[in-house]
């Protein structure tokens, strides 16, 4: 397939430009994705969704009236930053409170989450209802536990029309959570999805064979059967969805009313759609369903992936009433929005959040010029080891993790040299590093690098050079904020698992008078073993985990990646 797009770096940033060129009679383009260009006379709840670049329709072209109020746009399949969130959702609320809503993924979990514990201390009411849709990710009894797939958009569309019809709040939040309830999918795939830039798909499904249970992040299929027919694949979807385990509580299959979603992945043609799901509806019907609306076509894709989803969403009274409730936005668009009710809002919003400096001793700013090196040689071993991590990743998740890190690792290179010329400190070029991380790689791993220097650079402060002291408590302080947003544990096949032995071994060297780079560099060489166990390993978190024995025989991305960096700082250190 010709490829457009050569470097992923800056994807989503130019791919939200062209959107909003294309699209400005919906959206204004504000830092982190996009809003709505025009509100109504009166004020509404902000239904604000998101996700990763690589889905559309999903998630920049379901913003407008009747549906969502903005979408945050994290890069190629990498959830937005938390303060990319922040500024959507500030370009978005207008005073009534705000819904986040996106699929159950660990990185934008811990994006959004932090998120809105932003918002909330600065007054903005926030509640989160995440997207649970997909039946093979998790059993029926953790559906807690699954990922959002295609379901995203009955969520989405069923909270905006709460919100335009005036709901509270509360209310638009209580639908947000009936909608996602009522809502199962399943998704198959022929063919993995090839990143722009890369030379090889996500995955690779042998001639003949189909994946099952697939993500839509370019994740493999948790089975593996033949190819069947079109009727085949309708019956193998309707047999699963239709089991009585995934059968809402409360609701009867005789006689219910059903929205069918029949999803294509991005490269399965529409009318090989409607051959499916010609058999999907004779077997819904002959099992007792009632067909509304029915939907066929992309509405959340995985790039070129040649693959297919069903979602069922079970309506009641009120749910139905919602569904056929007026909305239009690029990609959707319903029953007859009353534009005379629409007001345009400024499409000129600040894309750039402000920044300050604040003063620093000499010190501290001399360390801060040190920092700033070792980011170049950060950025510079990262980009060398992108394509194997990316590997590593593939096998068991998305495949992202060497982009992701090659996009965190240039950002704070590029941010650790700029606020050094701006005379900062070494706890502020820190946590200047730590936001352009979390900013631009997205993903777990980004949040997770960003809550790392931001640990750090509160604790090593702007006054002086730091001690080994404190830096041994930096490096502790980061391992246990990082158990903390992550919720992970040593044992758990995360980078925990090599960053709680590299704070540990470095506290108890300093602690017995090691000098900190003879410290550091023990910690490095425990992190480097403590990353390579991980392949003994089975994932508890992180997308990982549905995959279970896939990932046997092969090392977490992110403990190798962090113990990559840690030697590649240990290399560079002062020898005594």
């Amino acid at each position: 397939m010709t490829r457009l797009w050569n470097d992923p770096s800056d994807f989503a940033d130019e791919m939200v430009v062209g959107f909003v060129r294309a699209n400005g009679r919906y959206v204004r383009q504000v830092y982190g994705g996009v809003a709505r260009s025009t509100a109504g006379r009166e004020p509404e709840v902000a239904v604000v969704i998101g996700g990763g670049s690589g889905h559309y329709p999903a998630f920049a072209g379901l913003v407008g009236p009747g549906l969502a109020h903005g979408a945050a746009m994290g890069n190629l399949f990498a959830s937005p930053s938390a303060h990319q969130v922040e500024s959507v959702v500030r370009a978005s609320e207008r005073g009534r409170g705000v819904l986040l809503s996106y699929g159950n993924y660990a990185g934008d979990v811990l994006h959004f989450d932090e998120a809105q514990e932003t918002l909330r201390a600065e007054g903005i009411d926030c509640r989160t209802v995440t997207v649970t849709d997909d039946i093979f990710s998790a059993p029926a009894d953790d559906r807690g536990s699954r990922r959002g797939i295609a379901g995203d958009l009955p969520v989405f569309k069923l909270a905006g029309a709460a919100a335009a019809r005036g709901d509270d709040l509360d209310g638009v939040e209580r639908v947000a959570r009936l909608a996602n309830e009522r809502t199962r999918s399943m998704g198959v795939a022929f063919s993995g999805c090839t990143l722009p830039g890369a030379e090889e798909p996500l995955f690779s499904v042998p001639e003949g064979r189909m994946a099952v249970g697939l993500g839509i992040h370019g994740e493999p299929g948790l089975d593996e059967t033949d190819v069947p027919t079109a009727a085949g694949l309708a019956e193998l979807f309707i047999d699963r969805l239709l089991d009585e385990a995934e059968i809402p509580e409360g609701v009867s299959p005789q006689g219910a009313r059903v929205v069918p979603v029949l999803n294509g992945l991005g490269s399965v043609k529409t009318e090989e759609l409607f051959v499916v799901y010609a058999r999907i509806a004779d077997l819904a019907q002959e099992r007792g369903l009632t067909l509304i609306d029915p939907q066929v076509g992309e509405f959340c894709t995985s790039f070129d992936m040649a693959g297919v989803s069903l979602t069922l969403l079970w309506l009641d009274d009120e749910l139905e009433q919602l569904w056929s409730a007026p909305a239009d936005t690029p990609a959707w668009r319903s029953g007859a929005v009353d534009t005379a009710a629409l007001t345009a809002l400024d499409p000129d919003a600040d894309l750039e959040p402000e920044r300050t400096i604040p003063p620093a001793g000499e010190a501290s700013r001399a360390a801060a010029g040190r920092i700033a090196e070792l980011f170049v040689a950060v950025r510079d071993v990262i980009d060398e080891h992108a394509d194997d991590l990316g590997r590593l990743d593939a096998i068991a998740g998305d495949g992202d993790h060497g982009i992701g890190m090659q996009r965190g690792a240039r950002a704070a290179a590029d941010e650790a040299a700029t606020v050094v010329d701006l005379g900062a400190g070494a706890g502020t070029a820190l946590t200047s590093v730590a936001d352009a991380w979390a900013d631009h790689a997205g993903g777990t791993s980004g949040a997770l690098w960003g809550v790392v220097l931001r640990a750090l650079g509160e604790r090593v402060g702007d006054d002086e050079s730091p001690t080994g002291a404190t830096l041994a408590e930096a490096v502790t302080a980061a391992s246990d904020a990082v158990k903390e947003h992550g919720r992970a544990e040593i044992g758990d096949k995360t980078m925990v698992d090599a960053l709680a032995p590299l704070a540990s071994t470095f506290a108890e060297a300093v602690g017995r008078g090691d000098d900190p780079a003879s410290a550091w560099r023990a910690a490095a060489e425990a992190a480097t073993r403590a990353a390579d166990e991980t392949a003994d390993l089975l994932p508890h978190k992180g997308r990982a985990r549905s995959h279970g024995e896939k990932s046997r025989g092969t090392a977490d991305p992110g403990a190798v990646s962090l113990a990559l960096i840690a030697t590649t700082i240990a290399d560079r250190l002062p020898r005594s």
